[in-house]
């Protein structure tokens, strides 16, 4: 489907962009949420969890996938957010340029596994210039690196252990995945109720992993709670009296549990709601187009 913003005319445009995702993953959400707060048009491609037919043409077999003009391909929600901020800063670069800065190393993780990271992926790649006007206090570009690392690290390892907390909560988080989802009637049959079932389980492991605490609400309000504090009285975002990179990434996280009892439970028992709210309309308004 295309999305809305396609009709728009906006500064920095001029991109082509087609996004592959899963719409309730929450780094999907992390770069949908980049391009509405700045107004970038772009069409999604809604892929199959089970089949992943629509990135077969994909070396690169995980979402969100971000193809800009047909031709380059960036992989990994915090890149692609760099690498589009970088040129909305100098649109004479061309992203298949801008992507060199951001090389890509496998190695093998403690589990055995091989992963795939990404040299520098949280540095916007300014000239001098350019750094002083998108970054103009000093220790702000350290800020915004710091806790877009720990929206990686930290705080999107909790929306798992929260959404599927307990039997109920797992079933109406799969209700929610497999409505917003792209499934076939029997593979959406057998999420909803297999993979609900798994997910419960799952994310007892992930608490165990991650040192949760007994009631993992109580690590989301903390979480959110110091993210609030770190804003301070005093500044409307995090990057002042706009949005900046960091923000984006905690509200893109954030915003994939709506409509569940964690979300509900957060916005209730900790200090997040008038930022977020406040995130909310900055999106939905485009407010980073100019």
């Amino acid at each position: 489907m295309v999305d809305p913003l396609s009709l728009l005319q906006v500064s920095g445009g001029g991109l082509k962009l087609i996004l592959y995702q899963y719409k309730t993953c929450p780094f999907c959400s992390k770069v949908r949420a980049f391009l509405d707060y700045h107004g970038l048009p772009y069409e999604i491609v809604e892929v199959n969890p089970v089949m992943r037919k629509e990135i077969k043409w994909s070396d690169y077999r995980k979402v969100p996938i971000l193809m800009v003009d047909g031709e380059v391909q960036l992989n990994d929600s915090t890149v692609i957010i760099s690498s589009l901020r970088t040129h909305l800063m100098n649109k004479e670069r061309s992203m298949a340029e801008i992507l060199q800065c951001y090389p890509a190393m496998k190695s093998v993780n403690d589990r055995g596994k091989e992963v795939t990271e990404y040299n520098n992926k949280y540095w916007v790649m300014l000239t001098e210039a350019e750094s002083l006007e998108l970054y103009p206090d000093k220790g702000i570009q350290k800020e915004e690196i710091k806790w877009r690392t720990w929206t990686d690290e930290w705080l999107v390892h909790l929306i798992s252990p929260n959404v599927y907390r307990t039997t109920g909560e797992a079933m109406a988080s799969f209700d929610y995945i497999v409505r917003e989802g792209k499934f076939s009637p029997m593979e959406g049959f057998f999420a909803k109720y297999v993979g609900a079932a798994a997910m419960y389980i799952i994310a007892k492991r992930l608490k165990s992993r991650h040192n949760l605490q007994d009631d993992v609400r109580e690590d989301l309000y903390k979480a959110v709670n110091d993210w609030v504090a770190a804003i301070g009285k005093k500044r409307k975002f995090m990057g002042g009296d706009q949005p900046n990179l960091a923000d984006l990434a905690v509200f893109g996280v954030l915003r994939v549990m709506e409509g569940l009892e964690a979300f509900d439970d957060m916005m209730k028992n900790s200090k997040v709601k008038p930022w977020y709210r406040r995130m909310e309309s900055a999106s939905l308004n485009h407010e980073g187009r100019t």
